[in-house]
């Protein structure tokens, strides 16, 4: 009964210490590899995101992705980002949308959709965590700068 008790006990820490090292995880904003942009300003950035421009500084299109269903992580990229709710967030592009000056980012169902949408798409922008950026990815911004 006690080696019961002590495995429980083990295995929980084990996933406390899984769930801290994700949740402690920073966010990053990642292009293909063959991007040829190498670093991203804020505004640069929030000006991709939030429809003002569709290019990068260098003239060619870009993708921003959006995660679809991690509000989490979604809720945590614009409020480091512009520093605005969700809902406010999604309440602006209600407002844009309708008047047809910009489309939102395409969006992705998960980081792993993502993922490979980055790695397949040249022109893609998109926020991950920065233990899941793969030698494929080029990291452009970091929220810590």
């Amino acid at each position: 009964m006690l080696h019961l008790s002590l495995l429980k006990t083990i295995m929980f820490m084990g996933a406390l210490s899984f769930t801290n090292s994700v949740a402690s995880a920073e966010l990053v904003l990642v292009v293909h590899k063959n991007n040829p942009n190498s670093v991203l300003s804020r505004s640069q950035v929030i000006d991709l995101y939030m429809g003002k421009y569709i290019a990068f500084p260098d003239g060619s299109k870009a993708v921003p992705v959006d995660i679809e269903n991690d509000l989490e992580t979604r809720t945590k990229f614009y409020d480091s980002l512009v520093g605005m709710p969700l809902a406010r967030v999604n309440a602006y592009w209600s407002k844009v949308k309708f008047s047809g000056r910009a489309r939102p980012p395409t969006q992705q169902k998960d980081e792993k959709a993502i993922l490979d949408f980055v790695m397949e798409t040249e022109n893609a922008i998109a926020y991950v965590y920065e233990n899941s950026v793969t030698s494929d990815l080029k990291v452009v911004y970091r929220f810590d700068e």
